[in-house]
C-alpha cells in the first residue's frame, strides 16, 4: 500500500505543479501545429528522459550523509513552496494558439514527434517538477517516484493537447501554483522538522 501512496504523491504533486508550467503550453501550441497524438509521443518521451535524469539526481542526494540530504531536501521543497507563490502573484500572459500557425514542411511523425520532444526536453530543465522529482527519489523509492512523477507530465501533457486553450481560461491558474506551493511547503516544513529532530 505504500507503493501506492508513493507513485500517487508524486503523481499529484507532479501534476498540479505542471499544469501552471511554461511546458503544458508549449505542448497546447504544438498540438496547434502539429497532429496531436504525434506532438504527445514527442513530449510523453521527452518527460520521460527528464524524470529518468532527476530521479538519478536524487539518488546521488542519497550518497551524502542521511541529516545532509533531510536538510537539502526539505530547503528544496521550501524553494519550490516559494517560487510557487512568487509566480502565482505575477500577471501571467496566455499566448493565443495560432502564435504556432505557420507555413513549412510537410507535417510526418519524426518531424513532429522530434520538435515536441526538442522543445519539452530543454525547457524542462531546472524545472519546478524536475526538482520535485529528485527530492522524492532522495526519500523514496525512484522507480515509484519515476513512475508516479511521469504518469503526472502524460496527464497534463495529454490534458494540454486534447482540451486545448479554450478550458484553460477556466481553470484559475493562481490557485493552482498556490495549492502546490502550500503542499509543497506542507512537505518542506515536515522533512525539517525531521531532520531536525
Amino acid at each position: 500500500m505504500q507503493y501506492v501512496g508513493v507513485i500517487a504523491a508524486a503523481f499529484a504533486l507532479t501534476f498540479l505543479a505542471e499544469l501552471p508550467d511554461k511546458t503544458m503550453f508549449a505542448s497546447l501550441v504544438l498540438a496547434t501545429r502539429f497532429r496531436p497524438s504525434w506532438v504527445w509521443a514527442g513530449v510523453a518521451a521527452a518527460f520521460a528522459v527528464q524524470m529518468a535524469i532527476a530521479v538519478t539526481a536524487g539518488q546521488l542526494l542519497t550518497l551524502l550523509p542521511h541529516r545532509v540530504v533531510e536538510f537539502i531536501v526539505a530547503g528544496l521543497f521550501l524553494a519550490g513552496s516559494g517560487l510557487l507563490w512568487w509566480m502565482s502573484s505575477r500577471p501571467s500572459v496566455a499566448e493565443g494558439a495560432d502564435a504556432a500557425r505557420q507555413g513549412g514542411p510537410p507535417e510526418t511523425f519524426l518531424r513532429a514527434a522530434g520538435t515536441s520532444f526538442a522543445v519539452i526536453f530543454l525547457a524542462e530543465w531546472g524545472d519546478i517538477t524536475q526538482l520535485t522529482a529528485a527530492n522524492l527519489a532522495a526519500r523514496y523509492d525512484p522507480v515509484l517516484v519515476f513512475a508516479g512523477a511521469t504518469l503526472g507530465l502524460w496527464a497534463v501533457a495529454a490534458l494540454a493537447i486534447s482540451v486545448g486553450a479554450k478550458s484553460l481560461r477556466l481553470i484559475p491558474m493562481t490557485w493552482v501554483q498556490r495549492i502546490t506551493g502550500t503542499i509543497l511547503l506542507g512537505f518542506g516544513l515536515y522533512t525539517l522538522i525531521t531532520a531536525a529532530v
